[in-house]
């Protein structure tokens, strides 16, 4: 099973709390734990771009660095472990995007991939004048679906002449092409974000469910194996999980519940409004991460527990058919990673031999 770090390019990770950790992103910091993350053999890392935080007392992801940069700039300071910036379709058109993933390839040696998201919090593009309507819920993988034509296009053989109902290439070049095969990974959880990521990406990812729940997320790999049916192609699915490790089940569950404590009520009361403003999809991972019963973790699957605990539970994810790997974030990002590499990788089976 793959192992990733979904890298804290915005401020205090994944946890809307007052309790918990609080910090701004840097590029020090990230590069800390991505040369802590490739030191213990982890697999990849995966950035996101957000425009626009929730507010609240802790100022919830208010501050934030730029995935593609950001992403540049760890491939220079990084040999093995791979790499995925997030593009912003609204925003980056797919040549620019397919230039920029070029020239990370050039400086990762191979290692670079990308992340396509269609934008679904309006605040993010309306601040810049750059919201498409609200009809951009109903067609956004169709707009999608041509951004990923004209990227693969572009890849495979420097040249697009694409012509769709969302963009036109006329003869657009862009050389050189990729050193290595461009991976596309796709976290939509929607049917259209499924059968998107059938059709286009190497990798779906998924939220994962519940509080020491580890098989929870099963029903998207089945839902995803069926759209792979159609298509024919081999696609995994990654799951987005919290750990919170500790010597033991109760200290563990102590910082679970200190963070709850804390939660930044005004964030997610943001949040829970922004999820709701798509009213055309009822299925999206949106829907799960703005739910208002404990949105303090985003409402992604949590593992809680002492270091053991956490590497059976993992190691149980990794026995669900169709799972190929993990994407995790950390309360404390850089004693997790070191945790994650010392304490919980060597008991997970589905991790014998790797380093750390």
């Amino acid at each position: 099973m793959q192992v990733g770090v979904f890298i804290p390019i915005n401020n205090n990770g994944w946890l809307i709390s007052e309790t918990a950790p609080q910090y701004k992103p840097t590029f020090d910091l990230n590069k800390e734990i991505a040369l802590k993350a490739e030191a213990h053999g982890l697999d990849f890392l995966l950035s996101m771009i957000k425009l626009r935080g929730f507010g609240g007392k802790t100022e919830f992801w208010e501050y934030g660095l730029e995935s593609f940069t950001l992403m540049a700039g760890l491939a220079s300071v990084t040999e093995k472990i791979k790499l995925y910036a997030t593009a912003p379709t609204l925003i980056l058109p797919p040549a620019f995007a397919a230039r920029m993933g070029v020239t990370i390839d050039s400086i990762s040696h191979g290692r670079f991939g990308m992340n396509l998201v269609t934008g679904w919090q309006p605040p993010e593009y309306t601040q810049m004048g750059l919201w498409p309507g609200d009809e951009h819920f109903r067609n956004r993988y169709d707009v999608l679906d041509e951004y990923a034509h004209v990227l693969r296009d572009l890849w495979n053989t420097g040249r697009s002449d694409f012509k769709g109902d969302y963009y036109t290439m006329d003869d657009c070049l862009v050389r050189p092409q990729p050193g290595a095969d461009m991976k596309i990974i796709c976290a939509g959880s929607s049917d259209a974000g499924l059968a998107f990521s059938a059709k286009w990406a190497d990798y779906a990812f998924c939220l994962g469910k519940g509080v020491n729940t580890p098989r929870a997320f099963a029903f998207n790999n089945e839902r995803l194996a069926r759209f792979t049916a159609e298509t024919g192609r081999d696609v995994s699915m990654f799951v987005l999980v919290m750990v919170i490790a500790a010597e033991t089940d109760e200290e563990a569950m102590a910082k679970w519940k200190l963070y709850n404590d804390g939660v930044d009520i005004d964030a997610i009361s943001w949040l829970a409004d922004q999820g709701a403003k798509d009213t055309v999809n009822t299925d999206t991972n949106v829907r799960q991460l703005a739910a208002p019963e404990g949105a303090v973790n985003i409402n992604m699957g949590t593992l809680v527990g002492s270091y053991e605990s956490v590497a059976r539970m993992l190691d149980e994810m990794s026995e669900v058919p169709g799972t190929g790997g993990v994407l995790l974030t950390f309360d404390d990002f850089l004693a997790g990673v070191d945790d994650f590499g010392t304490r919980i990788q060597p008991l997970m089976r589905s991790r014998v031999g790797i380093a750390g």
